[in-house]
């Protein structure tokens, strides 16, 4: 039989919108490519930026949507910045979080206490809630100025939507930076932690990124030292991908999920 993609490689990271789904709609064909993949052996990782909702409820809206999935399989930047907290600070630090009852509770599953006053507070978590505003921010400024470590999930600045392009959390990430004169670590993508700690989970030492976007899944997977597939199924386009510099282009550029079992 002739080598396929697949074939090259023991673990997919997979991007949720854009890449498996649009919105509420799956990505045609999105949910049978990553069964045949699943069913020879390689390891499954949905790798996600999005902090405001739990792992669960990925799993679950997945599930909706026609994959064959569970909670094992889904990565969020609300993990990988409570996880890095958690490896800077000693057990029940109190970490004034900014987002939703989901990222809190990634806080309590590391043993660390969750508040929203800078008062006691020796860190700031930062993701995306639609109901974040000057109040919580300003109590974030308070707590950065005064030498709390500052984690930020992810830096999006846009989020895209069914009205167009949104705020996102890296908006409200640009505002703290203007306000404290200070820089977050990053968890998602394009950052390290979130790919590196789905790899480890994983076991995977070949894994595969696989992403509709430049500027966060595959430069992610170049700063991580990992292979990409970049799929033409959301932001990203092939132009764009080839007028980057050699060293920022994905490995692979595909139409969609279906070039996994063959080469491109």
């Amino acid at each position: 039989m002739s080598e396929t993609l697949v074939d090259r490689y023991d673990a997919l990271l997979i991007d949720l919108d854009g890449t498996v789904y649009r919105g509420k709609e799956v990505v045609p064909g999105a949910a049978e490519e990553i069964a045949k993949a699943r069913a020879k052996g390689l390891g499954i990782r949905y790798v996600t930026n999005n902090a405001s909702r739990s792992p669960q409820a990925v799993a679950d809206h997945l599930v909706e949507l026609g994959f064959d999935t569970s909670i094992d399989e889904v990565s969020t930047s609300a993990q990988a910045g409570a996880a890095m907290l958690a490896e800077r600070l000693p057990k029940r630090s109190t970490v004034l979080v900014l987002g939703t009852k989901a990222l809190e509770a990634e806080v309590l599953k590391r043993g660390l206490i969750p508040t929203d006053t800078a008062d006691g507070a020796v860190a700031v978590l930062q993701g995306l809630s639609m109901d974040l505003g000057w109040r919580q921010l300003a109590e974030a400024a308070v707590a950065i100025r005064n030498g709390a470590l500052w984690v930020a999930c992810n830096v999006d600045v846009t989020l895209p939507t069914e009205r167009g392009l949104l705020p996102g959390n890296g908006s409200f990430v640009a505002a703290l930076k203007a306000a404290t004169d200070a820089e977050p670590l990053v968890a998602g993508k394009p950052a390290t932690p979130l790919l590196q700690q789905a790899a480890k989970d994983l076991q995977a030492n070949r894994p595969l990124v696989i992403g509709d976007r430049l500027d966060t899944d595959i430069l992610g997977a170049v700063n991580a030292g990992m292979d990409s597939l970049l799929v033409l199924t959301g932001v990203s386009t092939a132009a764009e991908a080839q007028a980057l510099p050699d060293e920022q282009k994905p490995t692979y550029v595909g139409a969609d999920l279906s070039v996994l079992h063959r080469l491109p």
